[in-house]
């Protein structure tokens, strides 16, 4: 199978940026890409998002504890999130189904079909990196925060 290319994986950066936007009032700026192993130490949250169809693979949202707690409280309007207990993490999921249910419409209308598994919420250090495949590393910058968008997708086409 094919690496993504380019114009693949615009849709999931596009859809990124629109549903921060949108759900949590937040303009996000785009840092350098990057393309090799990924590891985060410290007390990070991931989001995993499975990726099947036309384009295979994960998607991870990664970012560390109080971006995950504001990122959660801008969502619930506001509320104050002093820790990531089961409303916040359900939020945070849904943020991961919105925007990867968004990239999959935008897809979708360049004739790419996909469906997303449904998110999976993980806490710690990680390394993640594929033997198949090079992980494409997207930073989302806002107000001094940082969400980092991983890619370990290939495509059938």
């Amino acid at each position: 199978m094919p690496a993504i290319k380019a114009e693949q994986l615009n849709p999931f950066l596009m859809s990124a940026k629109q549903v921060l936007q949108q759900v949590c009032q937040i303009d996000i700026q785009f840092g350098p890409i990057s393309k090799d192993d990924f590891y985060v130490n410290g007390e990070p949250l991931f989001i995993m998002l499975g990726i099947t169809g036309e384009i295979t693979g994960q998607v991870c949202v990664v970012m560390e504890t109080e971006t995950a707690k504001d990122i959660a409280s801008r969502m619930m309007m506001g509320m104050p999130v002093s820790e990531l207990d089961m409303m916040a993490k359900s939020a945070l999921s849904e943020l991961g189904n919105m925007m990867m249910g968004n990239a999959a419409t935008l897809l979708s209308n360049s004739n790419v079909l996909i469906d997303i598994t449904p998110p999976t919420l993980v806490f710690g250090s990680a390394l993640i990196s594929s033997p198949e495949m090079s992980v494409i590393k997207v930073p989302l910058l806002y107000s001094g925060n940082e969400i980092k968008l991983c890619f370990l997708l290939k495509t059938s086409k």
